[in-house]
């Protein structure tokens, strides 16, 4: 199988070099696609094997999905546990899976630790892209691990770094460009967040707005991202029942109306109590990740004290609550007591959704904060939507006219909430949506996610974000070429007489005594007609000093690098900056395009830099006039 893929990559190599852009990046965005939704169906099935052998065989337990969640081993009868719960079993089967994540990600890929697409955002902005393949194997691994063995977390973390692996990895052995590399990196995320959550369109949203806190998007990821989102679900919802492939993952239950805008006030003071909870939870959530990376001893036994934190916590909950089951929801993915939220369940109390509300933000926490590999985008679909349906059976007791379905505060709590942690409030809205097939609500989302996200800018769930495109790596010097635009290079290079040349039949030993007595740092090499056939600096030369030996024998076409980058003078100077990056010079030489082999002189990076600064006051002059 690995050969035929290199095979099928070997080919889409020589393929995409005769497409056009666009049918460039519809290719490589469906190979994305397709091996993304390959990946999320090997997560889903590993993450049931592990929760049905350990948490259904042997602890008695089975962590409730949503209803339109495809159980694998539903046919075979194993679903649903034959022994009572065992707290005892619980616990150590948390702490042993913990374990088990911990020694395969920190022995073999540290980044794969935590949530996930914080790595798949950190790798855009500041690794060029660059995500290592193991990541895809070790990361799916461990994850099923955690979330098998009833780690408090969500798939969405884990399936948004194995997708960026699988289009990094794919650009990379496609010898693409960083920023291709980059786009492809996004596209693997909206295709495994798309196909997870049988939510496409939200998926490639998501992955062009993750990227930054502010109210800003990557655009150039909008198109290649749609098409692997779609791609991916495709293959992914070849491994559902048909008679559930295209059903929200919280069912087709979920219908409410938006009743009138005298709940507009109610809305909003929920999106005020929604604020408080995403500030405490982020807070706590970094806390976590803090106490943990002060902690002392190998570095994977972490996310076993965290997930035996967690269970014992979940266990003490259980208890408490007289052995009530709902309240088990603060670990695993606790999908389905909120679906029955949602749906309003009337044996779901005030008392029991607040308090599997704040507890899960203390077990994610310590699951995820630890190391353990898992996203935090369910439990904070299961804090939201558990803290708006308590609000809203509030709101119901005190409003019974104004509030008939109090469960609809439930599905906007839960987008509001994710809205105001991860920065990501349009992809939220669409997401929501998609996971339930309620579209009646979308007016009072679209206010209180709007209102968690201005409210929520100090408390961001993914550090790795920027506030803007301004502010990332990924896009150093494209505001600068916005400022260049218009200058040409023969509007800042001097033409130069007295350039040194080298004849490309000199020794190396002549070339030293010419560095010797030249102030140059850049040397071209012409041929008997005084043409042009390379060039090199004075740093390529240095290399050769301390082997006297072969002075005499190494000539300047030995030295010379060829074909060289240059520049005519009618070029932008956009195109300059670009030849200065991607070759990392500090001179190029221009040439006379009537006569390609005649050097006009250098054009010098520190001339282009004064030419931006010149241009900079210009723009100010006009600006202050």
């Amino acid at each position: 199988m690995p050969k035929k893929i290199s095979q099928a990559l070997t080919h889409l190599r020589s393929l995409s070099g005769v497409l056009s852009p666009s049918g460039r990046w519809a290719v490589l965005a469906t190979f994305v696609g397709l091996f993304a939704g390959l990946a999320c169906i090997a997560l889903e099935l590993l993450t049931q094997t592990v929760g049905t052998l350990s948490l259904t065989m042997l602890a008695g337990y089975a962590d409730a999905g949503a209803e339109a969640e495809h159980r694998f081993f539903a046919a075979l009868g194993l679903q649903e546990p034959e022994l009572p719960i065992s707290p005892v079993l619980l616990v150590v089967i948390m702490t042993f899976g913990g374990l088990l994540s911990g020694l395969l990600v920190f022995r073999f890929a540290p980044e794969a630790a935590g949530a996930g697409t914080d790595a798949a955002v950190d790798a855009f902005h500041n690794q060029k892209g660059v995500v290592r393949p193991r990541v895809i194997w070790i990361k799916t691994l461990a994850s099923a691990i955690t979330l098998g063995t009833g780690g408090s977390a969500g798939r969405e973390g884990p399936i948004a770094q194995i997708g960026a692996a699988v289009g990094s990895s794919i650009a990379e052995r496609l010898k693409l460009s960083t920023r291709d590399r980059r786009i492809l990196l996004a596209a693997g995320m909206g295709a495994g967040v798309g196909a997870m959550f049988r939510a496409p369109l939200a998926g490639a949203i998501f992955s062009s707005e993750i990227l930054y806190s502010d109210a800003d998007i990557e655009a150039d990821v909008l198109v290649p991202s749609a098409v692997a989102s779609i791609v991916a679900y495709s293959v992914y919802s070849q491994s559902i029942p048909m008679d559930m492939r295209f059903q929200p993952l919280f069912g087709d239950q979920l219908q409410h109306e938006f009743m009138s805008p005298a709940q507009l006030p109610l809305y909003l003071l929920l999106a005020v109590v929604i604020f408080l909870l995403a500030a405490f939870y982020t807070n706590l959530f970094h806390g976590s990740i803090r106490l943990f990376e002060r902690m002392r001893g190998p570095r994977a036994f972490r996310p076993a004290i965290g997930g035996g934190l967690a269970g014992m916590i979940g266990v003490t909950v259980f208890f408490l609550a007289g052995r009530n089951t709902d309240l088990l929801a603060v670990l695993g993915t606790g999908y389905g007591t909120l679906q029955r939220a949602l749906i309003g369940d009337p044996s779901l109390t005030i008392s029991a959704l607040v308090s599997i509300a704040l507890i899960k933000m203390l077990t994610s926490s310590l699951s995820i904060g630890s190391g353990g590999s898992g996203g935090a985008f369910g439990p904070s679909m299961v804090i939201g939507g558990c803290a708006g349906s308590a609000f809203g059976m509030i709101a119901g007791q005190l409003f019974p006219g104004l509030v008939p379905h109090p469960a609809t505060f439930g599905v906007v709590g839960m987008a509001g909430f994710f809205a105001g942690v991860a920065r990501a409030p349009i992809s939220t809205i669409i997401m929501v949506r998609e996971l339930t097939g309620d579209f009646g609500l979308l007016v009072p989302t679209m206010l209180v996610c709007s209102v968690t996200f201005l409210t929520s800018n100090r408390w961001p769930l993914y550090k790795s974000q920027v506030s803007t495109r301004l502010d990332s790596p990924a896009h150093r010097g494209d505001f600068l070429v916005d400022v260049l635009a218009g200058l040409r290079v023969k509007d800042v290079f001097r033409q130069e007489d007295a350039i040194l040349a080298v004849n490309e039949a000199e020794t190396l030993a002549q070339i030293v005594h010419h560095l010797a007595e030249s102030r140059q740092h850049y040397f071209p090499v012409v041929d008997a007609a005084g043409d042009m056939v390379g060039i090199f600096s004075d740093n390529d030369v240095r290399s050769y000093l301390y082997d006297e030996t072969i002075w005499r024998l190494a000539n300047a076409g030995d030295v010379m690098t060829s074909p060289f980058e240059k520049v005519m003078p009618d070029e932008d100077l956009n195109i300059a900056m670009q030849k200065f990056t991607s070759a990392g010079l500090d001179e190029l030489p221009v040439m006379d395009p009537e006569r390609p082999g005649k050097l006009l002189g250098f054009l010098r990076r520190k001339e282009l830099i004064g030419a931006y600064n010149r241009r900079i006051l210009e723009h100010r002059k006009l600006v202050d006039s």
